[in-house]
């Protein structure tokens, strides 16, 4: 294709309805034959999501190339298949700051600065940049919120803007709704879509498609009366389905119509093929075995905050059709570890702060001592070594500095290139690091390979003064960076599966190919619940 095609992703109502899953899913149908391009676009004025409390914004995603976006970043690379770049999340905050940064060089020539055209300018710039950049066939451009807030309003007005640059044959509106079901009125309402739509036309964006998110699927009549209030065909009126899994979003959306539409309204085609989803889809469904997976950390509450590492489950049950139940366990006050009787494995992810962090350690002494399989993210491998300096090794009060300044062992310390930095974004090891596996451990096994690369957020290593004093007492460093410096993977190779990493290879898992590390330690959980 020589043109690039656009669609561009709003949402009405309220938030939270999954405009991201939706862009997500759209993407995975249409891109047999096209190279597909994700753009998000959040009004906040953060430069990116990484300084933000998880119960505030939800997962912090972390791509190859150091980025901090958001989660919905998650939900493209797992439906795409594809690496993203940090360019792709536009924020409010990177926008006002080029504005700044031009103005600053004199680019303005002594205009008057003005949100349009100077501010809509450099967001439809950046996106046509992007699209030449990475030779797209088809660009989604997810705009976050909802219409109405006053945060994206530049964004819908450059969105606007464009179908006039790129001519109407080229460009896509899809506007997700709510329709909801009232309890003890059994009748889909249509109301809410209405208004939100007329929200949006009041900014001058006529919806092509609208996808009102229901518990089931909606009625022809209700088709028909927003396709009459709305100015859209009915059979542009999808439903956007409640679904268990949202893998199955595709599923629902291919039975809806929506590829042959966009197929018509573009002028493209790129035939679904779901054949190999359906069948993955089918084994969560119908599983076989079922396990359950203790999840130990301080964000319980907010299950967004550990997206990735869910969907990272999800793939494996998809893979070995095997349902994972998931035990959330607030670390905070935990005093006792009851919590774990009946588990069959044990996830510590990453996090930051020293809430919850005693118990977090005690919950890794059990595992240890009890053989339960135990997967150690980031902080969880940090963890996982304090214990064993603690309770193998005998170093009594060894701690990490970021929770103890002045513990007498300081076997988890910043590095020291980080230590003078004060200013909190980007001053971390965040990215892809490649990671040398020694030959025969459990990692090399699991991942097929002796050089790997894994995404990273931390500042905080496994002090080298301590390697040998924990090597010697029996724990193996089964994998490092490249000049053997720092610590990549932990493990015990006595015990059935006790693996740690310093790296998030959650990020990195999809579903038709799982992280190696978490597939491996789902099956360690199906063996040992097989044996009892």
């Amino acid at each position: 294709m020589s043109i690039t095609k656009y669609i561009i992703v709003t949402g009405g109502v309220l938030s939270g309805l999954g405009k991201g899953i939706a862009a997500a899913s759209i993407g995975h149908l249409l891109s047999s034959r096209l190279k597909i391009i994700p753009i998000k676009c959040d009004g906040y004025l953060n430069v990116d999501p990484g300084t933000m409390n998880p119960f505030e914004h939800g997962e912090v995603f972390v791509l190859d190339d150091g980025g901090e976006v958001d989660m919905d970043f998650g939900h493209y690379e797992r439906f795409l298949g594809i690496a993203c770049k940090s360019k792709w999340n536009l924020t409010m905050g990177k926008i006002f700051h080029m504005v700044r940064e031009k103005e600053r060089r004199g680019d303005y020539l002594g205009h008057t600065v003005q949100y349009i055209p100077h501010v809509t300018d450099i967001i439809k710039g950046h996106v046509y940049e992007i699209a030449r950049e990475e030779s797209a066939d088809l660009i989604i451009v997810e705009i976050g919120g909802t219409v109405g807030d006053i945060e994206n309003e530049l964004f819908l007005e450059a969105m606007r803007q464009m179908k006039e640059d790129v001519g109407r044959e080229n460009i896509v509106y899809i506007h997700l709704t709510y329709v909801p079901i009232p309890y003890g009125v059994s009748e889909q309402k249509s109301k809410p879509t209405q208004q939100s739509v007329n929200l949006l036309k009041q900014r001058g964006i006529f919806p092509d498609v609208i996808i009102g998110r229901c518990s089931e699927f909606l009625s022809k009549e209700v088709k028909l009366k927003i396709s009459n209030f709305c100015d859209v065909s009915p059979e542009a009126v999808i439903t956007g389905l409640d679904v268990d899994d949202i893998y199955e979003i595709p599923i629902v959306f291919e039975k809806e119509g929506i590829a042959e539409i966009l197929h018509k309204k573009l002028n493209i085609y790129s035939p679904p093929d779901l054949r190999k989803w359906k069948k993955l889809i089918e084994n969560i469904r119908n599983p076989k075995g079922e396990i359950t997976v203790a999840m130990c950390g301080k964000y319980t509450r907010l299950e967004d905050s550990y997206a990735s590492i869910i969907e990272s489950l999800n793939h494996c049950s998809a893979h070995l059709g095997c349902k994972i139940n998931l035990e959330w366990i607030e670390t905070t006050d935990l005093t006792e570890t009851k919590a774990l009787d009946g588990i069959d494995g044990v996830i510590v992810p990453g996090g930051f702060g020293s809430r919850g962090i005693e118990g977090k350690i005690e919950i890794i002494r059990r595992a240890r001592e009890e053989n339960i399989p135990f997967l150690g993210l980031c902080l969880g491998l940090q963890l996982a070594v304090v214990e064993y300096a603690r309770n193998v090794c005998h170093l009594k009060g060894a701690n990490s500095t970021e929770f103890d300044p002045d513990t007498p062992y300081p076997v988890i310390d910043i590095l020291p290139e980080q230590k003078n930095i004060k200013e909190k974004g980007g001053t971390m090891r965040l990215g892809a690091y490649e990671a040398i596996l020694k030959k025969e451990t459990i990692v090399s096994k699991l991942y097929k390979s002796n050089v790997i690369s894994e995404r990273h957020r931390h500042r905080y290593e496994v002090n080298p003064v301590y390697h040998k004093n924990l090597t010697d007492k029996g724990l193996v460093f089964s994998g490092t960076s490249q000049d053997g410096r720092l610590v990549e993977f932990i493990e015990l190779p006595e015990l059935t599966c006790f693996v740690a990493t310093q790296a998030h290879p959650e990020l990195k898992s999809r579903m038709e190919n799982p992280s190696p590390l978490f597939y491996g330690f789902a099956q360690a959980c199906l063996h040992r619940k097989v044996k009892k």
